[in-house]
């Protein structure tokens, strides 16, 4: 007979929450146009906004073309929350937003990237060979606007040569290929680089 939780040891609880938080994620049915929630005013409405055909068009082109979109990205984002990776695209702009931290934030938001992406068993750990891995811990000591680019562009070409390329024929893209308004790039699309 169940004796309750306050019978259960701590690590036990812990461990329960853990799993619990795992399943809930991996039970989220993917919304194809929605971008995720904890965003500013502008990647929300992106999310909400059916690219153009034109857009959809300048995706298939180039990796490059859809990082810079912002519908782009949400687009992705949706895609890769399907394959259970989409702490590669969370991290790349997390690294995107550290570059524009005030200096005085630069050491704890650098800290606060490492813990939730670098470190192991990180919450949002992404694939970093042991090496980067190694430079990046040593570079967020020191932190500076820089100190994750070697990171933030090996997980870029992680994207573009792996899971973008599994993009182009998802059936996510197939449909806004046929489906997407055409005209010309709406609001929507911000200019970021790796």
């Amino acid at each position: 007979m169940c004796k309750g939780l306050s019978q259960l040891p701590a690590t036990c609880l812990k461990g329960a929450k853990d799993i619990k938080h795992k399943i809930s994620h991996l039970l989220q049915k993917p919304e194809p146009h929605s971008a995720e929630p904890k965003q500013n005013k502008d990647k929300s409405t992106a999310g909400k906004r059916s690219p153009t055909a034109v857009e959809v068009e300048k995706w298939k082109e180039s990796f490059s073309n859809l990082i810079k979109s912002d519908v782009g990205r949400a687009v992705f984002a949706s895609f890769l929350r399907s394959e259970f990776s989409e702490e590669n695209l969370k991290f790349w702009e997390a690294c995107e937003e550290f570059k524009n931290s005030p200096v005085s934030q630069l050491q704890s938001r650098a800290a606060n990237i490492y813990q939730q992406f670098i470190r192991a068993d990180a919450v949002y750990e992404v694939n970093l060979e042991a090496a980067v891995r190694e430079l990046t811990k040593e570079n967020v000591e020191q932190a500076c606007p820089t100190c994750f680019d070697e990171a933030q562009r090996r997980i870029y070409l992680l994207m573009e040569k792996d899971s973008y390329r599994r993009f182009l024929h998802c059936p996510l893209l197939q449909e806004l290929s046929h489906t997407a308004p055409s005209g010309g790039e709406g609001q929507g699309t911000g200019a970021r680089g790796a």
